[in-house]
């Protein structure tokens, strides 16, 4: 079993797929799941989660993953639908705070881009904000296609 996440501030102990630099990382799915058992061992409550329909999202293995935790509950978003996404509204966000920036290099870039993500972690109303403009609140529901 993988370690429960780590507090702010400090490393994480989570494997991710190393890729080439400037390539994405990701997690696979045994390490997605070790993520939310972590999370789940850390709050000690039932777990909601959101998540869109990306393929490694909805496969039997996950759903297999899923299924085993009777204290997991996902519900899938609509196939293509930012209206109910409120990381739609973090992304146009940060696209606003870098609108007139003209970054030097890539890597410049990526620090900005985490830095405005960072900032955001200590601003729970705007994270809020961004859940009530899906027009959704607690324990509404969208429709399944």
């Amino acid at each position: 079993m993988e370690p429960a996440p780590s507090r702010s501030g400090s490393r994480t102990r989570l494997r991710t797929h190393p890729a080439d630099k400037g390539m994405r990382r990701s997690m696979g799915e045994r390490d997605f799941i070790a993520l939310i058992d972590g999370a789940h061992q850390l709050v000690k409550a039932p777990i909601v989660l959101v998540r869109d329909r990306l393929n490694t999202h909805v496969s039997r293995a996950m759903r297999d993953l899923i299924a085993e935790r009777e204290w997991l509950t996902v519900f899938l978003l609509p196939p293509y639908s930012p209206d109910v996404n409120p990381v739609e509204g973090v992304w146009a966000h940060v696209k606003q705070s870098l609108a007139n920036l003209a970054a030097v290099a890539l890597d410049r870039l990526e620090t900005l881009v985490r830095n405005r993500l960072k900032r955001l972690q200590y601003r729970p109303g705007t994270l809020d904000g961004f859940i009530a403009g899906t027009g959704l609140g607690p324990g509404e529901r969208t429709a399944s296609p």
